[in-house]
């Protein structure tokens, strides 16, 4: 069943009654093909309506919506021949992460991603898409496996944040994120980032360092998430409408102030109400920005990285 959110609440309204209307068509043999048509009309038209004027926060619900598509969702439609690949080679497997080989469109590729879960039995077994220190060394592994073997990274990026508790502080949290950030900064070979849901913190950034960076126009992206940004200035998590607004995080503001490259629209009603058009979407933005950097050597590549985020910082002064 979809789910809907508190500000889609009209919309749910029109369409528990079209459900209702074609539920007594087909028990009563009534003809109520005029009403249930009038209805979607109206259905449609509230919905694109709603969807033309999201609040910052309103897009925080909608990129955090448990009905997105997550990365295992875009890697399984995206990505043939997927043989994912476990493990940091240090402490543990760490499945906030995913990441392996695969074939994007006939080309050999390393994919990594953050995977949040789709019901509470995946998301407690990917622990909400919060990695600990031996999953961003995972993602780390994975960069430089791609380096080795000249192959291009695919990242997808959907997470809260690292994960906060005391056991990935003693195992160097900090330490990994920034481990993890470097080798995407230093890797030789073409990296596509695309922010899918949520970009939360340096959780996001460290699998974020790319050539070309994508978001999904619903998407948000953000050095902290809006209820602890309102816990920390109000010592009230209710201002959290308030912080989104401020802390800028939608694509549309992140795109003007260049810290990211493309947004790929996402259909009316958001990304979960049709999947597989979205992930499609994300697949000819992704086809569509590695060409270019597939031609450049390896230190072109590097030194072109290098400036774009140097460039970050300059206009931020």
């Amino acid at each position: 069943m979809r789910q809907f959110l508190d500000f889609e609440k009209p919309v749910a309204e029109l369409e528990d009654k079209i459900d209702e209307l074609r539920r007594m068509s087909e028990t009563d043999g009534i003809n109520i093909t005029d009403e249930v048509g009038r209805l979607t009309e109206k259905a449609d038209r509230q919905l694109r309506a709603t969807y033309a004027k999201l609040t910052p926060w309103q897009k925080v619900q909608v990129a955090r919506h448990a009905q997105r598509p997550h990365t295992l969702d875009y890697i399984g439609a995206l990505i043939t021949d997927y043989t994912p690949l476990a493990g940091d080679r240090s402490f543990a497997e760490d499945n906030a992460v995913v990441g392996g080989l695969g074939r994007f469109e006939n080309r050999s590729v390393v994919v990594v991603g953050t995977e949040r879960g789709d019901d509470l039995d995946t998301r407690l077994a990917h622990n909400f898409g919060m990695a600990r220190p031996e999953g961003y060394r995972k993602v780390r592994r994975l960069v430089e496996l791609a380096g080795r073997f000249g192959l291009p990274i695919l990242s997808f990026v959907d997470t809260a944040g690292a994960f906060p508790g005391i056991e990935a502080e003693a195992r160097g949290q900090a330490e990994a994120i920034a481990r993890s950030t470097d080798a995407f900064l230093s890797a030789p070979v073409p990296i596509v980032v695309t922010v899918i849901g949520e970009g939360g913190s340096g959780g996001a950034v460290a699998l974020g360092a790319g050539d070309r960076v994508l978001m999904l126009e619903h998407a948000i992206y953000s050095v902290i998430s809006p209820e602890a940004c309102s816990s920390i200035l109000w010592r009230d998590t209710t201002q959290a409408a308030t912080a989104a607004e401020a802390l800028r995080l939608t694509a549309t503001d992140l795109k003007n102030f260049r810290l990211i490259d493309e947004i790929i629209p996402e259909p009316v009603g958001g990304a979960h109400r049709d999947p597989g058009f979205t992930i499609q979407a994300v697949g000819r933005a992704i086809a569509t920005a590695l060409p270019g950097l597939l031609a450049l050597e390896p230190a072109a590549l590097r030194a072109q990285r290098r400036e774009k985020y140097l460039a970050m910082g300059r206009e931020a002064v």
